[in-house]
């Protein structure tokens, strides 16, 4: 397609509203993914750093339960 002006361009032959709102809404969707999934593995980490303290505290002298072995 070739177009004579920047105003045809973003006109896209009369189909400009769903060309550019697509590209609009995989962006919103793609930002909102890339969000979320830094959410996810922040919770993820923190859980796992209260579990690893909770472990390390539960454990006699801190030593990962090593007191009952011969």
């Amino acid at each position: 397609m070739n177009w004579g002006s920047w105003a045809d361009f973003w006109a896209m032959g009369g189909y400009g509203v769903y060309v550019w709102g697509s590209y609009f809404v995989a962006g919103v969707v793609l930002v909102t993914e890339v969000v979320l999934v830094r959410q996810r593995r922040g919770n993820v980490l923190d859980h796992l750093r209260r579990r690893a303290r909770a472990e390390a505290s539960a454990s006699p002298a801190g030593r990962g339960g090593e007191a009952g072995t011969p």
